[in-house]
């Protein structure tokens, strides 16, 4: 009897020893660059919609090293300039890949994972005029890389419905991973903003600090307006926006300006010389701003015209199309 049991056990040992020899346990790079032969190479992880800073290693001999883990595949961007914001991009997972580089050149090369292997078979084809998202997501459902690229190269093009599209082409595998939830909060900010809703709220600080609440304007007519200083379809648009302005202002109606500045100085600079004497407010987050979050916010300029229970009534109105809308509802 003991020795059947002695037998048993060395069984499930041998399985055990087997099963945490096959499991993954972390990534190994093997790196070398041409084009720097002593130096720093540093990781980076791709991350809302920035590279943050992950690893670094020596270059010695023009040949480095990363070893780590991570919980999920994910983007992740190699430089030998620590505040580059745009690295050589790769897909990287729990594994021993072989990367050859040249940033000088714009080059990486990466040989043993099938995954990073979709990522740049597909990566300059998204950047094609035409490409069509749908069939990558398509064609790999399942695969980590697909929902990188609907998220980095398509979410802002796309609309509701297509996104609700795509999102129900994803493997059920992939719920839960960091581009899919993306994805589907995308989808939530993007619910949030349709006609017929009503605005979210947010509060933000006017030129002098003071904090404004959208819902503090609640009784009127209100357009609230992304722009930028330094977006030039914004200032070829204040025009229009002076002129509804002047027309409209006595009527129930105002204007709360959104600035996705990134300092004070320009932007207060744009409101005196287009002579936007409407409410300003802006955290100088760029597109990272609150606001431009929660209203997905995908280019600028752009507009969401409330009634007065800030219920939302048209989207993007540009030109003539501002005026006419205002006609029509303050008439």
């Amino acid at each position: 009897m003991k020795r059947i049991v002695n037998v048993l056990f060395a069984g499930v040992l041998a399985m055990t020893v087997l099963s945490c020899s096959e499991e993954k346990k972390g990534y190994t790079l093997n790196g070398e660059i041409s084009d720097v032969k002593n130096g720093m190479v540093y990781l980076k992880k791709y991350q809302d919609k920035s590279f943050i800073d992950v690893d670094s290693a020596v270059i010695t001999d023009g040949v480095f090293k990363f070893e780590g883990a991570c919980t999920e595949p994910l983007a992740y961007g190699l430089t030998t300039f620590k505040d580059s914001k745009r690295p050589l991009v790769f897909f990287l997972d729990n594994e021993e890949m072989q990367l050859k580089m040249n940033e000088s050149e714009k080059v990486l090369t990466v040989t043993g994972s099938a995954l990073n292997d979709l990522y740049a078979q597909n990566a300059p084809l998204t950047r094609q005029d035409g490409y069509s998202i749908d069939s990558l997501v398509s064609a790999h459902p399942a695969s980590a890389v697909t929902p990188y690229f609907v998220v980095k190269d398509f979410a802002y093009k796309l609309n509701l419905e297509e996104m609700k599209a795509l999102r129900a082409k994803l493997d059920a595998s992939l719920d839960g991973t960091m581009y899919v939830n993306q994805i589907d909060d995308f989808i939530k900010r993007m619910e949030n903003i349709q006609v017929g809703a009503v605005a979210p709220d947010f509060t933000l600080p006017d030129v002098d600090g003071n904090p404004v609440t959208l819902f503090g304007l609640r009784g009127k007519y209100v357009l609230i307006d992304f722009w930028a200083s330094w977006c030039p379809d914004c200032r070829k648009e204040n025009p229009n926006i002076v002129a509804a302005w002047n027309k409209f202002k006595d009527k129930n109606f105002t204007i709360l300006g959104v600035s996705l500045d990134r300092k004070k100085e320009p932007w207060l600079a744009a409101i005196e010389k287009d002579q936007l004497t409407w409410t300003h407010v802006s955290d100088l987050k760029d597109w990272k701003s609150d606001a431009a979050v929660q209203y997905a916010i995908r280019w600028i300029p752009m507009n969401f015209l409330l009634d007065p229970n800030g219920v939302i009534l048209a989207v993007g109105l540009e030109g003539e199309a501002l005026q006419q809308k205002l006609e029509e509802v303050l008439k």
